[in-house]
């Protein structure tokens, strides 16, 4: 028997539940406030080294948003609820919630912080572009619509990826445009990584350079839903995909180039290399997930769920709690917010586990809710 008839069945069968992507997820959620309290609260000198390289470059990095879409790209793809109308209005509903996010992280904490020490250098003159800027929720939001809408007019999944493909090398030849307004490059930079003299504008996700993740993943799914046996498809597809990402990866570090460049938008604005090895990477560590998930008590898998099914909350949750602790309480009090790097895995790891339990208890108020909306 061939491998591919090994690994392959000739319609799907693999329908149920992809454990492996929600402990890739659940990772995911709980490293988010040790990235940002990182990032927060370390000198851009200090991010070059040791721990804070390690979660802002790295883990911050290839190990999370790209991991991130591709995984929703997936959840796309085998949701009950697969029609271009639900994800048109789900994409819209977090594209709306990247506006309220910024709100409640920027606009809130840093006018408070601005009344409170009058300090408009850090809170006021950054603020329109914090307030509008481009954040993964905002682009996660986007890409929802734009997959419903190629959902719409009936094309493929490897279509939808050529397409996106085409777009991630135009975002790559387009990075770094000025059109010297403010508005301009925060509106343009939705679509390609802008930025300016004075290094304000936050493009942080354009859709060009991003969309391939996600429409991967959908593509990837259907993929997916034919592999009839998991342990030897990852060990075939996953193994020799971990080892030419470590390659690129290491290359990449110790070279300092492509997203391991001097500044974040070596990372915002991915080029096409650095996208085709964060690619290689999510279908090694989904690879990964699933063997450890192989070694690990079955109540992980509920876990690994239950903290994945949350992930909108939790994100949104640890966002305004950072904001709101380091950029307004502790630079009030210390009058910076620099912090040695095991206090901000302390302060981070804290800021996690708090907001995955305020996740888990909103949104089962908000099913609670829906569910009595729908009895009455």
């Amino acid at each position: 028997m061939k491998l591919r008839d090994k690994i392959f069945s000739d319609k799907p069968v693999n329908l149920d539940r992809q454990w492996e992507l929600d402990l890739a997820r659940s990772v995911i959620i709980f490293c988010l406030a040790l990235i940002h309290c990182t990032i927060e609260c370390t000198s851009d000198e200090g991010l070059v080294s040791g721990i804070p390289y390690l979660f802002d470059t790295i883990i911050g990095g290839p190990f999370s948003a790209p991991m991130y879409m591709f995984v929703m790209g997936i959840g796309m793809a085998y949701t009950k609820k697969n029609t271009p109308e639900h994800h048109f209005r789900r994409g819209l509903h977090i594209f709306v919630l990247g506006y309220i996010l910024n709100i409640c992280r920027f606009l809130i904490p840093y006018s408070i912080g601005y009344a409170i020490t009058g300090d408009y250098a850090v809170y006021m003159e950054p603020l329109l572009y914090k307030v509008l800027c481009n954040d993964i929720l905002t682009f996660a939001g986007l890409a929802m619509m734009l997959i419903a809408l190629f959902m719409k007019i009936k094309l493929s999944g490897g279509m939808m990826l050529i397409i996106t493909t085409i777009m991630c090398a135009l975002g790559t030849v387009f990075n770094g445009v000025d059109v010297q307004n403010p508005l301009g490059n925060i509106f343009l930079g939705y679509l390609i990584g802008t930025e300016d003299a004075a290094g304000l504008v936050l493009s942080d996700f354009p859709l060009f350079n991003w969309m391939i993740f996600p429409t991967f993943g959908y593509a990837f799914a259907a993929v997916l839903k034919r592999v009839k046996d998991k342990k030897l498809f990852y060990l075939t597809v996953s193994l020799p995909a971990i080892i030419i990402a470590i390659v690129y990866f290491s290359y990449g570090i110790t070279h300092e180039v492509g997203m391991f460049g001097e500044g974040q938008n070596c990372y915002y604005h991915m080029i096409f290399t650095d996208v085709l090895a964060s690619l290689t990477l999510t279908v090694g560590m989904a690879g990964v997930n699933y063997l450890i998930l192989q070694i690990l008590p079955h109540k992980v898998f509920y876990i690994a769920w239950t903290i994945s099914e949350n992930i909108t909350a939790v994100y949104f949750t640890h966002w305004v709690l950072v904001s709101l602790i380091v950029n307004v309480l502790i630079y009030i009090v210390r009058g910076t917010t620099e912090l040695a790097p095991g206090i901000v895995m302390i302060l981070g790891s804290a800021i996690s586990i708090v907001s995955i339990i305020i996740g888990y208890y909103w949104n089962k108020c908000v099913n609670r809710r829906r569910v009595n909306a729908k009895t009455t």
